[in-house]
């Protein structure tokens, strides 16, 4: 297609869209200061398989191990920018795992005390995490948005009920788009050179869609085309498929911290000039997730499998040669217990459809 991706195809190891940002011996200040600047790994066995040319950005090496680290970093510094955090403060927000994460590293560098609501459905993990790094966890009853028991309505509340608090809102605080905006798509950019025909994710709260997304359509005169990957239960898909009805959400995934039931004000900063959706079965992304332990040797979350599968079925939609870009969130290591135990595949009626050649990673009774 073209001289750099010839180049990747015969050595991608020797690409600087595989490298780290920051050179060998160099130093940062602070934890916030480590976040970004992932490398984007080319990944071989689907690009081989596909005829195209299937990139992810490796966001579980943020030092906080997820691409939620972007959105902690962004909204806290965007509090103390506008002055509605002072120091000692507390961050208060509700998320399904991964952002409190991030929130709890960055209030642990930077000296505020971090309080999560979260849903009592997900990853013992996740849980276990947040408060061995210090924050005070409120698991509570998983309801929809629309019930005040929501647990982001139950966050915000008790923000109010603080002195010197803030509640990030991560759903609907437009600063964590514009930390994409500003550091991962101009990083994807960079590292494809300005030579990609489309990204696609999934989303949860929409940051990381938006900001992508703006930053690669400016760059690109609206060449790059943005895609949304969707999981079972979320209502996204069928609102971008339908030109913008939304339905009532119906259904679960196995994935955590992505699909909505609504449009958030982060990714409503951008849902208009979203290129196309598609729908992604948690089948797919179960044996994806086993497939890039097996072929990459990437040990990664459901999400950023979702991703994957989201990714070979654009790039194959747009034709041999293309170049598509994702982004893989987390690895496995927050859900272990779940993803790779045959009981728990058992009991969502996954575990046949993993190939028998795949079934010894799930070593887990």
């Amino acid at each position: 297609m073209f001289s750099l991706l010839r180049a990747r195809l015969a050595h991608p190891h020797q690409l600087q869209a595989g490298r780290r940002g920051f050179g060998i011996g160099s130093t940062v200040q602070s934890f916030t200061e480590a976040v970004g600047n992932t490398p984007l790994i080319y990944l071989e066995t689907l690009s081989k398989q596909t005829g195209c040319n299937i990139f992810g950005k490796a966001e579980f090496q943020n030092p906080g191990g997820s691409i939620k680290d972007r959105a902690a970093v962004g909204v806290i510094r965007d509090a103390e920018e506008k002055g509605r955090i002072r120091p000692g403060g507390t961050v208060v927000e509700g998320t399904a795992g991964n952002t409190g994460i991030g929130l709890a590293h960055v209030c642990r560098s930077r000296g505020y005390k971090c309080v999560i609501f979260m849903p009592n459905t997900q990853s013992q993990e996740k849980i276990d995490l947040l408060r061995m790094l210090g924050a005070e966890v409120h698991p509570v009853p998983a309801v929809p948005f629309e019930n005040p028991q929501n647990y982001n309505h139950q966050a915000r509340a008790y923000a109010t009920t603080l002195d010197n608090a803030i509640w990030t809102d991560q759903f609907d605080n437009t600063a964590n788009a514009y930390a994409h905006y500003l550091t991962t798509g101009p990083e994807i950019w960079s590292q494809m050179q300005g030579k990609l025909d489309a990204f696609v994710c999934s989303t949860g709260t929409g940051g990381t869609l938006a900001g992508v997304g703006k930053y690669l359509k400016e760059k690109s005169d609206g060449k790059t085309q943005v895609w949304l990957a969707d999981p079972p239960g979320s209502v996204l898909h069928t609102y971008l498929s339908s030109g913008g009805k939304l339905v009532e959400r119906k259904g679960s995934s196995i994935t955590e911290g992505i699909g909505q039931g609504r449009v958030t004000d982060n990714l409503a900063t951008f849902v208009n000039d979203i290129d196309g959706s598609l729908m992604i079965s948690d089948e797919k992304s179960i044996v994806m997730l086993y497939q890039l332990l097996d072929s990459e040797g990437l040990y990664l979350g459901a999400s950023s499998a979702l991703n994957v599968v989201a990714t070979v079925e654009l790039a194959e939609k747009l034709g041999k040669g293309s170049s598509v870009v994702t982004v893989l969130c987390d690895g496995a290591y927050r859900y272990q217990s779940r993803l790779f135990s045959k009981q728990w595949l058992r009991s969502k009626e996954l575990y046949d459809v993993i190939p028998e050649d795949l079934k010894k990673y799930a070593v887990l009774d």
